[in-house]
This record gives C-alpha cells, sequence and structure tokens, in this order.
C-alpha cells in the first residue's frame, strides 16, 4: 500500500476549509484513504474524522491509499496540500 509521510507546515495545522478541499478530493477516487496522526487514523473521506484527529502545526502524517487509483489518489492529494506540508520520508508513491 503506497503512503505518504509527511510534516505539517501551514501554522493552523489541517483546519476546515482545507480539510473540506482534502475530503472532496479523497472522494474523487475508488481507493481506501486514510490519514493517521500518531496512533490515530481516520478515513480521509471523512470531514468528521480528519477534524477529529486535530492535526496541529508541525505534526507527522501519513496519507495511505489502497486500491487501483492509489497513487493516483496519493498524487492528486500532495498537489492539493502543496506548500501546507513537506516530505519526511520517501515512501513508495512519493515523486522524486
Amino acid at each position: 500500500m503506497p503512503d505518504l509521510r509527511l510534516m505539517v507546515l501551514d501554522p493552523a495545522g489541517l483546519h476546515g476549509r482545507p480539510a473540506a478541499r482534502f475530503v472532496q478530493i479523497a472522494s474523487c477516487f475508488q481507493s481506501a484513504v486514510t490519514l493517521q496522526v500518531g496512533d490515530r487514523t481516520a478515513n480521509a473521506k471523512s470531514m468528521v474524522g480528519l477534524l477529529g484527529l486535530a492535526v496541529r502545526p508541525q505534526s507527522e502524517i501519513t496519507i495511505s491509499a489502497e486500491g487501483d487509483d492509489a497513487e493516483a489518489a496519493l498524487a492528486a492529494l500532495l498537489a492539493e496540500l502543496g506548500s501546507a506540508v513537506e516530505p519526511t520520508e520517501r515512501g513508495p508513491a512519493m515523486p522524486p
């Protein structure tokens, strides 16, 4: 299962509007997409789930996807997060 390991740089963390856009993009893909912070994991297609994680600035997150379009889902989510995150470790789907 490909994943992305990222550090959240945005001073507001992953809050309302960016979380809503994240959910919207994740929902465009058939793959199961999850976001993990520490030992807590949420379905990335659930706004309530994402906000429940309370992703703060400097949090290390892992976005994982499983399914036929998993790598495309991760690429789209990484593009959406843009400068709000930076890679902490290269996962299988991390672009060079």
